[in-house]
């Protein structure tokens, strides 16, 4: 049975499976409530078959997230419990804790500032214009919005940012479906992917070294020959961490986020009013469409008592950022999408040391390409009834298996 068909608790007192089943697209798993009120620490089956525990409140899930007690770095150690069947890849961000998670995060920071992001404004706007551009010559559609635009754009961005050929584009697809697979892979897929990639960055790495440019993997290579401040192994590490983790997710949430304006015809109507209505609206849109049920797994380090339930030292914990985000503890009405709240503090790209470091820039992404769309496509709809859009299953990263739209 697929980890994503069981749904509630079983009858025979074993731990539900995780990720829980989605109803439709547009539903979260209806568990989630339960919990947040019933069983707010729940011991679930992973996709590995290991067991562990998902924390489903706001104030719970936020400490977990920044509590030091909940280490990335102990989930490659030997024995530990693991989400997948493949384990985590040392070496990178996802899987260090300080100080090697902060000497490689200092490493990377000056790319994604806010003022670094800004600078990268105009050139993500010309590569919006120019799919959009595209778009317009389907002459009212439908098309997939996903390979017209939530697709190519965010990769071209990091591809440009990181210095990697834009034409590759089809094997980073195929890599990152394998690297942030839960069921979907084999653990034997899931590494043979994995090493494909790093091939592939190694050899751009050794051409990158001859024929260094204004990108961020030569800064790296830079970093590696002269200041000795990675080894090559976090070098090759780093770059397919950026390079998976910095378009997956905002392919994903432009998605999501397009498709939840087009339900909600209300909020719809202040875009196409002013599509730059667009970026007051971002943080509710990140906050009811979660990339993902939970945050990166942790494991804690010592006994940790939450909500009245002792989790032991040595357990895998998840953060349930997707159920977080909709505590009525913290968001009156949590369910519904309501950009006009006063206060958003939501947890879409995390809390604490490993805040998203890419979150600036996949703001700008979307603020950009979502109010560029509809300032284009002023009476852009859905191609299908909503009923008919499926999401990707098994995987890390939630997003639509394709968004129909005509216009």
């Amino acid at each position: 049975m697929d980890a994503e068909t069981a749904a509630g608790p079983s009858t025979s007192g074993c731990p539900r499976h995780y990720p829980f089943h989605r109803p439709s697209a547009i539903e979260l798993p209806p568990v989630y409530a339960e919990l947040r009120e019933d069983e707010p620490v729940a011991q679930v089956t992973l996709p590995s078959g290991d067991t562990g525990y998902i924390v489903s409140r706001y104030d719970d899930a936020k400490l977990v997230l920044s509590d030091p007690r909940f280490s990335r770095a102990a989930m490659i150690a030997e024995g530990a419990p693991k989400l997948t069947a493949a384990p985590m890849p040392p070496n990178s961000l996802f899987s260090t804790d300080p100080p090697q998670h902060s000497r490689l995060r200092k490493l990377v920071t000056a790319e994604f500032t806010a003022r670094r992001v800004r600078n990268l404004e105009p050139r993500i706007q010309e590569l919006t214009d120019a799919l959009l551009d595209e778009m317009e010559g389907h002459r009212g559609g439908p098309v997939d919005l996903n390979q017209v635009l939530a697709f190519p754009l965010p990769v071209q961005v990091i591809c440009e940012l990181l210095g990697v050929p834009f034409e590759d584009r089809e094997k980073f697809r195929d890599w990152s479906n394998a690297i942030v697979s839960l069921t979907t892979h084999t653990a034997e897929e899931m590494m043979q992917q994995r090493l494909e990639m790093a091939g592939y960055i190694y050899e751009l790495v050794g051409r990158r070294r001859d024929n260094p440019g204004d990108d961020l993997l030569s800064a790296l290579i830079k970093a590696h020959d002269e200041k000795d401040a990675l080894d090559q192994a976090e070098l090759v590490v780093m770059a397919m961490t950026i390079l998976v983790a910095g378009h997956e997710t905002t392919v994903s949430m432009i998605g999501a986020c397009v498709l939840t304006l087009l339900r909600h015809p209300e909020y719809l109507s202040r875009v196409v009013a002013d599509p730059d209505a667009v970026g007051a609206m971002v943080p509710e849109l990140l906050r009811v469409n979660p990339i993902g049920d939970g945050g990166p797994m942790r494991i804690t380090t010592e006994d940790v008592e939450i909500a009245g339930t002792v989790i032991p030292a040595g357990s895998a914990v998840l953060a349930a950022v997707c159920s977080a985000n909709r505590d009525p503890r913290v968001f009156e009405g949590g369910d519904e999408f309501d950009p006009d709240r006063e206060t958003n503090p939501h947890l879409a790209f995390g809390h604490g040391i490993h805040y998203c470091l890419g979150a600036p820039l996949a703001v700008a992404e979307l603020r950009i390409t979502i109010s560029s769309l509809f300032r284009r496509f002023p009476t852009l709809r859905l191609a299908t009834d909503v009923g008919n859009l499926a999401m990707k299953q098994g995987m890390l990263v939630h997003g639509l298996k394709e968004l129909p739209v005509a216009w």
